[in-house]
C-alpha cells in the first residue's frame, strides 16, 4: 500500500495528503514508512525470498519447500530450516504443483509368477543388490502413446537403465535389463516387479537364468509394493512430464532424456545427505 502511494506520487504527481485518505492511513504512517531502514535479518530474508523466486521459476514451479531448502541451502552454503522456505514460499504465493494420479491398469495373464520376495524393505546397504522396475505410459499429440520402461536401485533412487519405445512390449522391458547390466556386469540384485505380462513371460525369466538375478514381484492391486518406481513416476510426471505439451514422440523422448539427467546429477535429497543419486553412489 505504501508502495502503491509512493509510486502514484512520483509518477502522477498526486498529493500525498489525498492519496494518504484514499488509502484510510495517516500521513505519519506513511512518512514512517518512507523512513525505514529494514534490519539484517529482514535484508537476508529479502535476498533469500529473491533466491526462492529465481529457483522457482527455473524448475517450471515443481520445488516445494523441502526440496527448495534442500537445494538453496547447498547453493548458498547456509542452514536455513524448512520453515524459513515454507514461510517465504507462502508469502509470496508459490506452491509445487500437483501430482497427477497414475493410471491404474487391469492384470496381465500370468507365466512365470513369483512371490513378493522385496516384502516393501526398500533399504540397500550397498549398490546394485535391490532394484525395482516399471512401465509408464506417456500421452502425445492427438492421443499417441509413449512407454517409459525404467530400473530404480533402491540404494540411492537411482535410474540404472530406461528405455521409451512406440510399444508396450517384451522387448520393452528385455532391453531395459539388457542395458542395466551392459552397465553393471556381473551384478545379482533382487529384482522387484509388478505381475505384468513382460515380468511374467518366457524371454523375462530366460533373462533372470542368464543374468543369475532373483525375481520378485507385487501382489495383485498393491502399487505400494513397487513404491521406489512408482514414487519416481510419479516425480517425473509432476515436475516435467505434466508441465509441457509433447506434440511428437521426439518431444517426449527430449523430456525423459533432460528429466533423467537432472534427477541423478543435480535433484538432492535430505534422504541422501543433500547429494544427488549420482553423486551418493560415487561416495559409496
Amino acid at each position: 500500500m505504501y508502495q502503491a502511494i509512493q509510486e502514484l506520487n512520483k509518477e502522477k504527481g498526486y498529493a500525498i495528503k489525498k492519496l494518504c485518505a484514499l488509502a484510510g492511513v495517516a500521513r505519519s504512517a506513511y512518512y514512517k514508512w518512507l523512513g525505514w531502514t529494514p534490519s539484517t535479518k529482514e535484508l537476508e530474508i529479502q535476498v533469500l525470498a529473491k533466491e526462492v523466486k529465481l529457483r522457482y521459476d527455473k524448475r517450471n514451479g515443481i520445488l516445494g519447500y523441502r526440496q527448495m531448502r534442500t537445494q538453496l541451502n547447498r547453493k548458498l552454503k547456509k542452514q536455513y530450516n524448512k520453515k524459513r522456505y515454507y514461510r517465504i514460499m507462502r508469502a509470496l504465493g508459490l506452491k509445487a504443483v500437483i501430482r497427477k494420479k497414475r493410471p491404474s491398469y487391469m492384470k496381465a495373464p500370468e507365466t512365470h509368477v513369483v512371490e513378493n520376495v522385496m516384502n516393501r524393505n526398500f533399504e540397500a546397504q550397498s549398490p546394485n543388490t535391490k532394484w525395482c522396475t516399471d512401465v509408464t505410459e506417456l500421452k502425445y499429440g492427438n492421443g499417441r502413446k509413449a512407454y517409459l520402461s525404467a530400473i530404480i536401485d533402491v540404494y540411492d533412487n537411482s535410474i540404472v537403465s530406461w528405455v521409451l519405445s512406440h510399444s508396450n512390449n517384451n522387448k520393452l522391458v528385455v532391453d531395459t535389463l539388457k542395458q542395466a547390466y551392459e552397465k553393471n556386469p556381473g551384478v545379482t540384485p533382487l529384482l522387484h516387479s509388478d505381475r505384468g505380462f513382460q515380468y511374467t513371460s518366457h524371454e523375462y525369466n530366460r533373462l533372470q537364468l542368464k543374468y543369475g538375478f532373483m525375481k520378485s514381484m507385487s501382489r495383485v492391486s498393491r502399487c505400494l509394493d513397487n513404491q521406489p518406481i512408482e514414487r519416481f513416476w510419479g516425480t517425473y510426471k509432476s515436475e516435467s512430464y505434466y508441465l509441457t505439451k509433447h506434440d511428437t514422440y521426439d518431444d517426449v523422448l527430449k523430456d525423459v532424456i533432460n528429466y533423467i539427467r537432472y534427477y541423478n546429477n543435480h535433484r538432492y535429497t535430505e534422504r541422501l545427505e543433500g547429494l544427488s543419486p549420482n553423486e551418493y553412489r560415487r561416495v559409496a
